[in-house]
C-alpha cells in the first residue's frame, strides 16, 4: 500500500467516524485512498475554514478528536483560524495537510507555504511527513498528544510524494492501540496528598468559599463530581463561559457566568469570597477585569493540568498541577465545610438583582426573548453553537444549558463565523439530537455557505438569526466608550429566508412574540436545516458589563 492508504487505515483503526474536509491536488492520493474506505465518512464543506471548525464542533460536543483535511497552500492557510480557534479553547484535533513534494519545498511551488512553521504558535504539536517509514509512528503520536492531558490541535503536514510512496512491510508498525512514549511529554501528574490536605484545610474553614469552573471542567467525571461535591456541602458555583454547562445553569446553586459580562450575582460572590477553588480556568482578560482587583480577599487554589497556566495571569494562594476530575475525587472524603447559612443569604440578595431581560418595545421583538423561545421549546437540552458578540452572550445568559458539550463557542479567540459548521460538526455526531446556531447577521454572513453542507447531508442543524442591522457589540462599545461614533458597523443582509429557501432549506421570519414562538414551533418540526430570522430591536445593550480595565466590582447593569 502507498502512504495514503496506510493513513486512512491508521485513521480507521483510530476509530475516526468522519474527516471534514476539501481536496485539492497536493491531497488527490487521500482521496483516492477514502474513495475505497467504507469505515470513514467524509464531510465536504465549501471552506476550508468551515471544515475546521465543523471538526471543532464535533470534538466539542462528542469528547473525541475530530479530523479536517485539506489541501496545500490556500487551503492551509484557510485553516489557521480555525486551528488558532481550537489551539485557544482546547480542542482536540487532528488538522491534514497537503504539502507540495519534498523536493519541490522552499522552491515557491505552486500551492506551497510553510504551513508546518506557520501553525506552530497555535497548535499543542506538529510535524512533516518526510518519509513513509515515519507515518505510523507520526500519527501515532498526534492522536496522543491531542487529547491527552491538556487538549489541543496537531497539525501533520503531508508531502504529495510521500503519500505516493509505497510503504513496505519492514516499515515499522506502531498498532494504534499502543500509547507512545515522547521524550519530555508528560500529559499527566498525580495531586499529591499534601496538596489535597491543604486544599480541604482552607476550604474547610472558610466562610465564603466559590468553586468557579471553566473548559477544564467539561470532561471525563468532572461534572458529575462537582455536582455531588457542591450539593453535598452547599458550595455557590459560578462558571466562566466555557465552563458553561458543567453544572446545569438552573442548578440552585450555579450564580451564572463570572467576567465582563456575568451575572451579578457571579461577580460580587467572587469579589467577596475568602476562598475560591479555580478549576480548569486560565483567568483570561474577560474573567478577571482588573487583574489587581480581582477577588482580592480570597485565598485561590488553581488546579490545572497545564503548569504554564498557573501563576500566568492571577497570582495564587496554592496551585495544583492536575486534573480536577482527580483533585474533586481527593476533596470527597477531606471536606467538612461549616455552615455557610449567612453567605447563602447574601448570595441569594445577589441572585434577586441580578439582571432581568425587559421590553424594550412593546411590539417589538428581543434577543433575550428569542432565546427563551428557543429554551423552551428545547427544554434545555438542545446542542447550542454561537458565533461572538452581543448573541453570544445573551445566549450564555438566558439559555438553560443542562450539561457539560451542550454549549459550543469560541471563547479564547472570539472567531466569527464559527457557529454554522461548529453545529454541523455537532449534528453530524449526533443526528438525533436537536443542534441550534444561535447567530448574528454580522456573523452568518462570514460562513453562511455552509448551508449548502447542511442541507446536502439533510443535517437537523437549526439556525437562529438574530438580526439588528448592526455589527452589535462593536456598535455597543462605540456607543458606551466612544460617544456614539458609530464607525462601520452597519451592515446590510440578504433576505435570510429566500436564501435559505435557495440552499433548499425551510426558512421563516419573526417580528414579534407570538410570530417567534410560533416558527420556532414550525421549525423543530421540520426534519432538515432551518434557518429563522429574527428581528430585534436596535441598538439594544448587553448587561451586565465591565467596562474594559475596569474591576468586576464595577459592573454597569443598566
Amino acid at each position: 500500500m502507498n502512504g495514503a492508504q496506510l493513513l486512512i487505515q491508521m485513521l480507521s483503526e483510530k476509530q475516526t467516524e468522519i474527516i471534514f474536509g476539501y481536496p485539492g491536488g497536493a491531497v488527490l492520493p487521500l482521496y483516492d485512498a477514502l474513495y475505497d474506505c467504507t469505515s470513514i465518512e467524509h464531510i465536504l464543506v465549501r471552506h476550508e475554514q468551515a471544515a475546521v471548525h465543523a471538526a471543532d464542533g464535533y470534538a466539542r460536543a462528542t469528547g473525541r478528536p475530530g479530523v479536517a483535511l485539506v489541501t496545500s497552500g490556500p487551503g492551509a492557510t484557510n485553516a489557521v483560524t480555525g486551528i488558532a480557534t481550537a489551539y485557544m479553547d482546547s480542542v482536540p484535533l487532528i488538522i491534514l495537510t497537503g504539502q507540495v513534494s519534498t523536493d519541490l519545498i522552499g522552491l515557491d511551488s505552486f500551492q506551497e507555504v510553510d504551513i508546518y512553521g506557520m501553525t506552530m504558535p497555535v497548535t499543542k504539536h506538529n510535524y512533516i511527513v518526510r518519509d513513509v517509514a515515519e507515518l505510523p509512528r507520526i500519527v501515532n503520536e498526534a492522536f496522543h498528544v491531542a487529547t491527552t492531558g491538556r487538549p489541543g490541535p496537531v497539525l501533520i503536514d503531508l508531502p504529495k510524494n510521500v503519500m505516493n510512496a509505497q510503504w513496505k512491510p519492514e516499515h515499522e508498525y506502531i498498532p494504534a492501540e499502543l500509547a507512545p512514549i515522547i521524550r519530555g511529554y508528560e500529559p499527566y501528574q498525580a495531586i499529591a496528598p499534601a496538596d489535597l490536605d491543604q486544599a480541604a484545610e482552607r476550604l474547610n474553614r472558610s466562610e465564603r468559599p466559590l468553586i468557579l469552573v471553566g473548559g477544564g471542567c467539561i470532561g471525563g467525571n468532572t461534572p458529575q463530581l462537582l455536582r455531588e461535591l457542591a450539593e453535598r456541602w452547599d458550595l455557590p458555583v459560578a462558571s466562566t463561559l466555557m465552563g458553561l454547562g458543567v453544572l446545569p445553569s438552573g442548578h440552585s446553586l450555579h450564580l451564572g457566568m463570572v467576567g465582563m459580562h456575568g451575572s451579578v450575582a457571579a461577580n460580587r460572590a467572587l469579589q467577596a469570597a475568602d476562598a475560591v477553588l479555580c478549576l480548569g480556568v486560565r483567568f483570561s482578560d474577560r474573567v478577571t477585569g482588573k487583574r489587581k482587583a480581582f477577588s482580592p480577599g480570597s485565598w485561590k487554589i488553581q488546579v490545572d493540568l497545564d503548569r504554564s497556566e498557573l501563576n500566568k495571569n492571577i497570582k495564587v494562594d496554592h496551585a495544583i498541577v492536575g486534573a480536577c476530575e482527580d483533585l474533586l475525587a481527593g476533596l470527597r472524603e477531606r471536606l467538612q465545610v461549616q455552615e455557610l447559612s449567612d453567605w447563602s443569604r447574601q448570595l441569594h440578595t445577589w441572585s434577586l438583582r441580578s439582571a432581568k431581560p425587559q421590553r424594550v418595545q412593546e411590539n417589538k421583538l428581543t434577543a433575550p426573548e428569542v432565546i427563551g423561545c428557543l429554551a423552551a421549546a428545547t427544554a434545555g437540552e438542545a446542542i447550542i453553537a454561537t458565533d461572538v458578540g452581543q448573541h453570544q452572550i445573551w445566549t450564555a445568559t438566558y439559555y438553560p444549558f443542562s450539561e457539560a458539550r451542550s454549549f459550543l463557542t469560541s471563547g479564547g479567540l472570539g472567531t466569527m463565523g464559527y457557529g454554522l459548521p461548529a453545529a454541523i460538526g455537532a449534528a453530524a455526531a449526533y443526528p438525533g439530537r436537536e443542534v441550534l446556531c444561535i447567530t448574528g447577521d454580522g456573523s452568518f454572513q462570514m460562513n453562511m455557505q455552509e448551508m449548502m453542507t447542511a442541507v446536502d447531508l439533510g443535517l437537523n442543524v437549526k439556525v437562529a438569526v438574530l438580526k439588528n442591522g448592526y455589527l452589535g457589540m462593536v456598535r455597543q462599545w462605540q456607543q458606551l466608550f466612544h460617544s456614539r461614533r458609530y464607525s462601520a458597523v452597519r451592515i446590510s443582509s440578504p433576505d435570510f429566508v429566500a436564501l435559505a429557501r435557495s440552499f433548499g432549506a425551510a426558512g421563516f421570519r419573526a417580528g414579534t412574540l407570538a410570530e417567534a414562538e410560533d416558527i420556532i414551533a414550525k421549525a423543530l418540526s421540520i426534519d432538515g436545516p432551518v434557518v429563522m430570522e429574527f428581528d430585534i430591536t436596535e441598538e439594544t445593550n448587553v448587561y451586565p458589563i465591565v467596562p474594559p480595565g475596569a474591576s468586576n466590582q464595577e459592573m454597569i447593569v443598566e
